[in-house]
């Protein structure tokens, strides 16, 4: 087993997470628990603060994540580089983390603004995609971004951060080998072919076969179809779970695999035994995987200099994620699968969730250092670890609100769903009514606000025309049958905030998940004092859609769907008009762009958007959605 002093201090961060001018909240992982020094360099004086209250959190022998919440009494300044380091054994980030400053700079920095003037965001991050690296836009708009004004003022992802039910072979081949230098904790499993996580890392179908981990028994027939096996989609992609996450230790490892170059430093990963067919696959996700970590000091520099926040979305657990309420039923069902999305969720809540609101997590945190408490033998306690994600699978404050101007309200799509009252196949509605009646609340009296929603709220017609008629045919796993239109009372209640007198009078809608960009402009007929709304669309970081498929659908899209179709009568949002931007380099007609990269939205003084950019991470120039004249 690796010695301590063998291994780096910090294996992943500082990730900057919520900052505001009396608040700041950082995420790291180490190889110990840290005792860490933060000092701010302003403008006019240097702050030190000894960061006595670092609440830590135990993944591993070797691995401890930490999060870095510091209380100010006094506020900082606004629209300025503030220059900041952390100090542990009387050494700097220069010294421990150099890859993470930029050209001729000793520190890294932030810039809190005063007001959102612009903002980067994007979803549908797939490591082993063939597309480039959006998050390398960023890091290329911050290397010249100079004058503080010149930086966006966050970074929102918006869904599907990592894919733990789309693995490749060498990266799982990676997390196993992290898992063992670091120590990672095992489990034991329940339900399975294999009693614990170590079993499971040596099993013969542990590459490209995670199906068969399942008994071979008539009653988990439908979850071996729909939960390991994939669900085929025959129009627009076909679902590869034969990697499936399984365990907390494998989603702790992806999580610092894709978000730091340090931990590839300490593995040297080998192919495992494979079929020739699979030895090939196994190959060419190789290539797209190498690919990949190479770009990995420029994301993790990213992270460094811009407030980065995150919500979920299916893939960050698993594909469909309560979907249906058929769906809740199969995968809640069974000891396996349960565990299965309760360890991503637990992952989740430690990587991403506690960063975003920290005070939400209190309890759950607590629990979370009780369970590492109790592991034995380096075993998590699995009457602990199923307590804890019960818990978990219960916990309604996934979303929330940013004090910025505008108001920044991040919705949870996925845990809060109002299940159909037709047939437990439908596609449950992507808030409840509660949800969405607390949403209203939110908004109320605020003059503009940025709403995220994983899912497009506007999406388009034709796909989600092509969504509903497979779900009447009782088929909505085929064609991820989930948009905000396909639940009647979730669609009604929506568009009726939007209608509502003291909703804000402009709405910016950030979405991802469609693999696919777009900016709609909506407008409520027949009511000349607004709201006007706009669906910002991009989609995805390192992911893109099938190309003559998309090509297909946008054009079929502007033929039935035209401003004078009657098929617009047909659809919930009749009583608005829809009216596309046209990306500035596209061929002619064309609505819908169709390149891995990062949005960006520049916001003027009324919280409108005034200049709407998708950077293409293929290094052609950005693409500028361009309202129609």
């Amino acid at each position: 087993m690796p010695h301590l002093d063998t291994l780096p201090a910090v294996l992943a961060g500082p990730l900057l997470r919520r900052l505001e001018p009396r608040r700041l909240v950082l995420w790291l992982v180490g190889s110990r628990a840290l005792e860490l020094t933060l000092r701010l360099h302003l403008p006019a004086e240097t702050l030190e603060i000894t960061l006595d209250q670092c609440q830590v959190v135990p993944v591993g022998r070797h691995a401890f994540i930490h999060l870095i919440d510091v209380p100010l009494d006094d506020a900082l300044p606004l629209d300025v580089e503030i220059r900041y380091d952390l100090v542990f054994d009387d050494i700097g980030i220069a010294d421990w983390a150099p890859h993470l400053l930029y050209a001729n700079a000793q520190l890294p920095s932030f810039v809190l603004h005063s007001r959102i003037h612009q903002l980067v965001h994007g979803s549908c991050r797939k490591p082993h995609h063939s597309a480039g690296e959006g998050l390398l836009c960023v890091d290329r708009l911050l290397a010249e971004a100079h004058p503080p004004a010149d930086r966006p003022a966050l970074l929102m992802m918006s869904g599907d951060q990592v894919y733990a039910d789309d693995v490749a072979g060498p990266m799982l081949r990676a997390i196993h080998a992290l898992i063992a230098r670091l120590g990672l904790f095992d489990e034991y499993l329940e339900g399975a072919v294999v009693d614990d996580s170590a079993s499971l890392y040596g099993h013969r179908a542990s590459y490209y076969h995670r199906a068969d981990l399942l008994p071979a028994l008539d009653s988990n027939e439908t979850l071996r179809e729909r939960f390991f096996g994939g669900v085929k989609k025959p129009i627009f992609t076909s679902s590869t779970a034969d990697n499936h996450l399984v365990t907390f230790a494998e989603v702790i490892a992806m999580y610092l695999l894709v978000w730091s170059p340090t931990p590839w430093t300490l593995i040297t990963p080998k192919a495992p035994q494979l079929s020739p067919e699979e030895q090939q696959r196994y190959a060419r996700e190789q290539v797209q995987i190498d690919i990949f970590r190479d770009g990995l000091p420029g994301v993790a520099r990213v992270f460094a200099h811009l407030s980065t926040l995150m919500i979920f979305d299916d893939h960050d657990i698993t594909d469909d994620w309560n979907l249906s309420a058929q769906w809740e039923e199969t995968a809640y069902g069974h000891p396996f699968s349960k565990r299965i999305i309760g360890n991503a969720l637990l992952a989740y809540l430690l990587c991403q969730g506690w960063g975003n609101q920290p005070d939400a997590f209190g309890e759950l945190i607590s629990q979370s250092q009780a369970l590492t408490r109790k592991s034995q033998a380096n075993h998590l306690d699995a009457a602990a670890l199923d307590e804890l994600i019960e818990t978990l699978l219960k916990f309604q404050q996934w979303h929330y609100v940013l004090p910025t101007t505008p108001a920044l309200v991040v919705l949870d799509t996925r845990t809060r769903r109002w299940r159909s009252e037709f047939t437990l196949k439908q596609p449950s509605g992507l808030l409840d009514w509660e949800a969405l009646s607390e949403l209203q609340q939110e908004l109320l009296d605020h003059p503009s606000a940025i709403i995220v929603s994983p899912a497009p709220i506007f999406g388009v017609k034709l796909i989600e025309t092509v969504q509903k008629v497979f779900s009447w045919c009782g088929h909505p796993l085929l064609v991820d049958a989930e948009n905000w239109m396909a639940h009647r009372g979730a669609a009604q209640v929506i568009l009726n905030i939007f209608r509502h007198s003291r909703t804000p009078g402009n709405y910016v809608i950030l979405s991802g998940d469609v693999h696919y960009s777009f900016v709609y402009e909506v407008l409520i007929r027949h009511r000349n004092a607004g709201p006007r709304i706009w669906q910002i669309t991009s989609s995805g970081i390192k992911n893109e859609f099938p190309p003559r498929l998309l090509e297909w659908f946008d054009r079929l899209n502007r033929w039935l769907y035209s401003p004078r179709s009657p098929l617009n009568w047909f659809t919930r949002r009749r009583t608005m008009q829809v009216v596309p931007h046209i990306p500035e380099h596209a061929e002619a007609g064309e609505r819908l762009w169709n390149s891995a990269g990062i949005g960006q939205v520049f916001f003027n003084e009324q919280g409108q958007p005034e200049a709407i950019y998708q950077h293409n991470a293929d290094g052609k120039a950005r693409t500028r959605m361009v309202a129609p004249q």
